[in-house]
């Protein structure tokens, strides 16, 4: 998550203490390691195909005809659910990076660990969000919810209230350690009509867990088929999809939507990561729901609701069938959070399991538990 690398920072004569969580101990090491660098082994798979935010902007960098897609960010989170911060407080950071499209898209009302919404404060979030654009300060805000599905496709909000917002995005929060193939837990995911983007396809996180297995190659391909978006998910830990699967989706003609997951302000920068995953993976700028005008944004999530219709129709069948509800992948903090990070950077504390589903007596002793560090915030999903 540092802005520059450690070798960069020492090769100028600055003191390495400049990086986040880096004091004079841990910065003597580095020094040492530096100048006398060991042997490094090739990562784990729970550790393989990441990079840098300092990388990643070194790229952005000498790119400059993706400046276009650093205007838009497709996935963030408010204190309304994990997050930390309000509307108004995301859009203003957000105009602050340059950004002018936003989508605020918290968590659907199964997963209760986050606080997620039901149908009626996803509606009042929608008024909340109307009066922001309507203050016209910018950035644009999109309606927007990050919806769990089922791994048998379906989601948990009614269709009526999904079809009122501007962005949907569906994603898998249990059952992500499963080994054997998933391809078709994804073709149900994609043929679900009321999503648009499918958000993390893989469930990765770093040093966490390596994500589902499938044939990508034809998850890829069924997305070009159905229109349904593949996310980059920006965020340092997640980088979800990775570059090596990037390039399946760029040659089976998938589109993609970066976000940055941003839980907070300060995690909004992160963009550049996706734009940079993008870019090396050689997918197609024209294929990028960030570099569209909102105009054009909001012609093609209609195509893709059009068609998805269209297909439902020709089944002559109802929406994607109900499946049981599973116990949620994630790790516990208080109710509304799952994984400890900082509030303005990163870091992991806890890699425990816990339900989506327990009582307020369980959240307490969780809670009290699993209480964050001083100084930390904890995060859902």
């Amino acid at each position: 998550m540092w802005s520059e690398e450690a070798t960069v920072i020492q090769e100028s004569g600055r003191d390495l203490t400049e990086l986040s969580a880096i004091g004079p101990f841990t910065a003597n090491f580095i020094s040492r390691w530096l100048k006398d660098r060991p042997e490094v082994p090739a990562p784990p798979p729970i550790r393989d195909g990441f990079i840098t935010y300092a990388s990643a902007r070194e790229v952005t960098r000498v790119h400059a005809e993706w400046v276009g897609a650093a205007k838009a960010d497709h996935q963030m989170h408010t204190d309304e659910t994990d997050g930390s911060s309000t509307i108004d407080e995301m859009a203003e950071a957000a105009r602050a990076l340059g950004r002018e499209r936003i989508a605020i898209t918290d968590h659907s009302r199964t997963l209760r660990i986050t606080n997620g919404m039901d149908e009626a404060r996803l509606a009042a979030q929608g008024d909340r969000v109307d009066a922001v654009n309507a203050r016209g300060a910018g950035p644009w805000v999109l309606k927007g919810i990050e919806m769990d599905l089922t791994p048998e496709g379906a989601g948990d909000m009614e269709p009526a209230a999904l079809a009122r917002l501007d962005l949907v995005l569906g994603a898998f929060h249990s059952k992500l350690r499963l080994r054997d193939d998933q391809t078709e837990r994804y073709f149900r995911a994609l043929a679900n009509p009321d999503i648009q983007v499918l958000a993390h396809p893989r469930g990765r996180v770093y040093n966490f867990r390596t994500g589902l297995v499938c044939d990508w190659d034809r998850v890829a391909r069924r997305a070009s088929e159905t229109g349904t978006v593949l996310e980059i998910d920006a965020y340092p830990d997640r980088q979800d999809l990775d570059i090596e699967r990037l390039r399946i989706v760029a040659a089976e003609g998938a589109w993609i939507s970066i976000g940055t997951d941003a839980h907070s302000p300060g995690e909004l920068a992160f963009l550049e990561i996706g734009i940079a995953a993008a870019i090396l993976a050689g997918v197609p700028r024209e294929r990028v729901l960030n570099l569209l005008s909102n105009r054009a944004f909001a012609e093609r999530v209609g195509l893709v609701r059009a068609a998805k219709a269209a297909k439902i129709s020709e089944r002559g069948t109802n929406r994607v069938a109900g499946g049981k509800r599973e116990r949620i992948d994630t790790t516990p903090g208080k109710s509304g959070g799952s994984r400890f990070v900082r509030r303005e950077a990163g870091g992991r504390f806890s890699t425990d399991q816990t339900s989506a589903g327990r009582s307020v007596a369980q959240d307490k002793r969780v809670k009290a538990k699993n209480a964050a560090p001083k100084g930390m915030k904890d995060r859902g999903d």
